[in-house]
């Protein structure tokens, strides 16, 4: 399989603490990976570092061939990223907020258009039916809506945008167990979306080890180094309770 993204020898230092330390993954096209560890082990960091959010203090990070450091911004959305704090825009409706995702595709004309309604209907229509928002919530302003609700839209939004890699940080939570089957089933490409490509890569940080045999490899990080990089997902629960010591 050929190489889709690398972290070579990454350290990030904050405050005389190495957040991350050492660390080297090589990611395949295809895989579709389970990012385990406790709160403040280092799974949002590196997933900042992944999508280039954050520069590492020593090492590199190359996705298709290129630093991601220096990626244009063209290059850089073929990483599409799903955060805790999901950084929707208030002042626009679940609608305008989804198609936000597709604005690196589009000129700055379709960007101005979608700021006076909901254009590109269908596809937007499409994202919503996915994470089971019906047509009713499209015009809605998103400070109208739940936790939950604003959960879903930006897990919408992050299939809009149609990147080569998904990296979410706990897509699951706020969400109830069958929209959690459903949704995770859509992320792994379980399931299509007509009319959306949903990248054939993810990388999905969980903070549930039961449902790593839906994926072909689970990395554990603790104290911001890897201590878990398997294919199999058949992982020893006491492993697992290291992980989490």
């Amino acid at each position: 399989m050929t190489k889709l993204l690398e972290i070579r020898d990454v350290t990030l230092e904050s405050n005389g603490r190495k957040r991350i330390d050492s660390i080297n993954i090589s990611i395949n096209h295809g895989d579709k990976i389970a990012l385990l560890g406790k709160s403040g082990a280092g799974k949002t960091t590196l997933l900042k570092i992944i999508n280039g959010s954050i520069k590492p203090t020593v090492g590199e990070v190359i996705f298709n061939g290129k630093n991601i450091t220096n990626a244009s911004n063209n290059q850089r959305r073929q990483i599409g990223s799903l955060w805790q704090d999901l950084r929707l825009i208030d002042e626009l409706t679940v609608g305008q907020n989804v198609n936000c995702g597709a604005l690196g595709r589009r000129g700055i004309g379709w960007a101005i258009a979608n700021l006076f309604g909901i254009i590109e209907y269908q596809e937007c229509l499409s994202c919503l039916d996915t994470v089971e928002l019906s047509s009713d919530f499209i015009n809605v302003n998103i400070q109208e809506l739940s936790s939950g609700q604003k959960k879903r839209v930006a897990i919408a939004r992050l299939i809009r945008q149609e990147s080569k890699l998904i990296v979410a940080d706990e897509p699951l939570s706020n969400l109830d167990p069958s929209l959690c089957t459903s949704i995770l089933n859509m992320l792994l490409k379980k399931q299509s979306i007509k009319g959306i490509n949903i990248p054939d890569s993810c990388i999905i940080s969980l903070h549930r080890p039961d449902l790593i045999n839906k994926f072909n490899r689970v990395i554990g990080i603790k104290a911001g180094q890897i201590i878990i990089d398997t294919e199999n997902p058949s992982i020893s629960s006491s492993i697992i309770k290291n992980l989490y010591s």
